[in-house]
C-alpha cells in the first residue's frame, strides 16, 4: 500500500529574474529615501516626506521579496510549509524563488550509512551473543519524514536495533544442520530477512533501505570459550560421521567387487574379518601397517 504524502511544490518561480526584481526594488527605495532626504533638506516637505516614507517602507518590502530566493542543491530537497500548511517539496536542484512567508526546510535525499552498536542479546537458544549492523538508507518521502517522526535520523537508529535485537532472538548463532537458519551459517537470508523488516519498520518515516548487513557477530565473552569448544567438538562429530559413512560405502563395494569378480570366496567369518580391518584402515587417524599372510587362508 502506497501511504507517500509528498507533494511536487505548485510551480515555483525562477530565481534568477526574481533576484534582479529584487536588488531593482532596494535600489529604487534607497534612492527614494535619499531623494526624499534632499527634498526635505530643500524646504519642500509636501513632496519630500511621502517620497522618504516610501523608500522606508520599500526597503523592507524588497527584503521580504529576497526572502522567497532558495538555492536546491543536488540530492537535496527543500519542504516548504506555509503558516503550518504542508505545501509540496522542492525535488530538482536549481535556483528558486517561493513565497516569501513560507518556511523551507532542508532535507538531504543522499544515501546515510549507519553502523550501530554492538548489542548484547541472547540467540535463539538463549546464549548470549554479540551482534551489530550497518545500514544503508535515505529519505523517500521528504513529507512523512519531516512531519510524521519527531526526528527520522534517531528514528532509523532506534528502529534497527530493535529490529537487529528481534532478529537475533528468532536465529541461533550456529547450527549443525544446513537447512536451519542460522546467524552465521546463512548470512545471506539473515541480510534479507533484516532489510525486509527494517524496510516495514521505517515505511513510517518514509525512509527507504537499500541494504542492510550484519557487521559484528561473535559470543559474548563470558561463553566465548566454553562455545568454542562445544564448535570444535560438533566438528569433530560431524567429520568421524561423514569418515564412517564413507568408510562403510567403500567396504560394502569392495564385497560386492570380489563376489562380482569371483576373486575369492570367503565365508561369515572371514568377511567379518575383513571388514573390520577394513573399517581399521579407513577410520584411522594414522596410517596403519598391514600385516601379510605368508600361510594359507585358515593357518
Amino acid at each position: 500500500m502506497n501511504t507517500s504524502r509528498e507533494l511536487a511544490y505548485p510551480q515555483p518561480g525562477s530565481g534568477l529574474p526574481n533576484l534582479l526584481l529584487g536588488i531593482l526594488f532596494l535600489l529604487a527605495s534607497i534612492a527614494l529615501i535619499v531623494g526624499g532626504g534632499i527634498a526635505i533638506d530643500s524646504r519642500q516637505e509636501e513632496l519630500g516626506v511621502p517620497v522618504l516614507i516610501l523608500g522606508i517602507l520599500g526597503v523592507p518590502a524588497s527584503l521580504l521579496f529576497l526572502r522567497g530566493l532558495v538555492i536546491v542543491n543536488p540530492n537535496q530537497s527543500r519542504v516548504v510549509v506555509l503558516f503550518g500548511n504542508y505545501r509540496g517539496t522542492l525535488r530538482e536542484h536549481g535556483f528558486y524563488w517561493v513565497n516569501p512567508f513560507t518556511v523551507r526546510r532542508a532535507i538531504s535525499l543522499r544515501a546515510h550509512n549507519f553502523n550501530s552498536d554492538k548489542l548484547k542479546v541472547n540467540d535463539l537458544r538463549g546464549n548470549p551473543i554479540e551482534i551489530g549492523a550497518v545500514v544503508v538508507w535515505r529519505v523517500r518521502d521528504t513529507a512523512q519524514a519531516a512531519f510524521d517522526v519527531e526526528d527520522f535520523e534517531s528514528y532509523v537508529q532506534v528502529q534497527t536495533e530493535s529490529a537487529l535485537r528481534h532478529m537475533a532472538s528468532q536465529h541461533p548463532y550456529d547450527s549443525p544442520h544446513d537447512t536451519e537458519v542460522s546467524l552465521r551459517g546463512t548470512t545471506d537470508a539473515i541480510h534479507t530477512e533484516l532489510q525486509k523488516e527494517l524496510t516495514q519498520r521505517l515505511q513510517t518515516a518514509g525512509i527507504e533501505v537499500l541494504e542492510a548487513r550484519l557487521s559484528h557477530l561473535a559470543y559474548a565473552p563470558e561463553i566465548a570459550g566454553a562455545m568454542l569448544q562445544r564448535q570444535q567438538a560438533e566438528a569433530i562429530i560431524d567429520a568421524r560421521k561423514r569418515i564412517v559413512d564413507g568408510a562403510v560405502g567403500m567396504v560394502h563395494m569392495a564385497l560386492d567387487l570380489l563376489k562380482e569378480k569371483d576373486v575369492v570366496t570367503l565365508d561369515d567369518e572371514r568377511k567379518a574379518q575383513m571388514v573390520s580391518n577394513l573399517l581399521v584402515v579407513l577410520c584411522s587417524e594414522r596410517g596403519t601397517q598391514p600385516v601379510v599372510n605368508t600361510g594359507t587362508l585358515y593357518g
